[in-house]
């Protein structure tokens, strides 16, 4: 497996990635149909938003490694009480 296809597919790296699994199942199941994913993509693309802006202020407090890892990813979620996207 290629490095990038690897670094895509870990879930330190990418936190948002059974959100990419499905809206690409979706599309597979609905002949690549975009109209019929489209909440899976919304779904994809809020998560991506809120992960940057967690990412963002990691960063400005001077937090490393700036993207949390998936053990902390789901401590964070855990506190929320909900998925926030």
């Amino acid at each position: 497996m290629p490095l990038v296809t690897r670094r895509l597919r870990d879930p330190d790296i990418n936190p948002c990635l059974s959100e990419s699994d499905a809206s690409t199942r979706c599309m597979d199941e609905n002949n690549y149909d975009r109209e019929s994913c489209s909440t899976y993509f919304l779904k994809y693309k809020n998560c991506r938003k809120f992960w940057n802006s967690i990412m963002i202020q990691r960063r400005q407090n001077g937090v490393k490694p700036s993207m949390p890892t998936a053990a902390e990813r789901d401590e964070i979620l855990g506190a929320m009480g909900k998925m926030p996207y």
